[in-house]
């Protein structure tokens, strides 16, 4: 019984790491998505000229998910302080949270891009992009493996993926990508 235990424990950790490792080095699949002003933005094309956090989800509740990030990203990666003491480290990355309208929910798409043009915080709207399309090219290019979750990438200047993670906000997920960020910023 040990034993099975012990290579099951072993199975998950090496089927785990191979989902991160498929993802981690890869282009991030192109994707056209649509700006509150209505506008149109390649990923990652159009970000090329620095690195960039990407979050998507393609789910009501990973959207609501996607919502508890917004405060924090924004005051880690978006917010310049006007006046910037001397221990004031400010990021020059592009950041995007992205809702995914697929499948059924695609007919909602300009209703919702509407009621949040009316509701976001006018702070966020420029980092709010929509997408609308299919979802079977990006579950198999990123490994999205369960619909309820927001998804994140950090990606290098060539729209190469340097770190992932997904879930609701928590600390530690945020400082594992403020990490990610500064590592690969200062291998440059």
């Amino acid at each position: 019984m040990k034993k099975v235990i012990a290579l099951s424990i072993i199975t998950l950790l090496l089927f785990e790491g191979r989902n991160v490792v498929a993802q981690v080095g890869n282009t991030f699949p192109d994707m056209e998505a649509e700006t509150l002003t209505n506008e149109f933005v390649n990923l990652p094309a159009d970000i090329s000229d620095k690195y960039s956090l990407i979050g998507l989800a393609y789910s009501k509740k990973a959207e609501d998910y996607l919502k508890g990030w917004f405060e924090p990203v924004y005051n880690q990666f978006i917010y310049k302080n006007p006046n910037p003491g001397p221990f004031d480290f400010s990021f020059d990355v592009n950041t995007y949270f992205v809702p995914m309208f697929t499948g059924a929910k695609r007919p909602a798409y300009k209703k919702v891009m509407n009621k949040l043009k009316k509701t976001i915080d006018k702070r966020m709207q420029p980092n709010v992009l929509f997408y609308k399309g299919t979802l079977k090219e990006y579950k198999d290019a990123l490994n999205f493996d369960g619909k309820d979750l927001p998804y994140f990438y950090v990606l290098d200047p060539e729209g190469k993926i340097v770190y992932t993670t997904s879930g609701r906000f928590t600390q530690r997920k945020m400082q594992e990508i403020t990490d990610a960020v500064r590592d690969a910023m200062e291998l440059e």
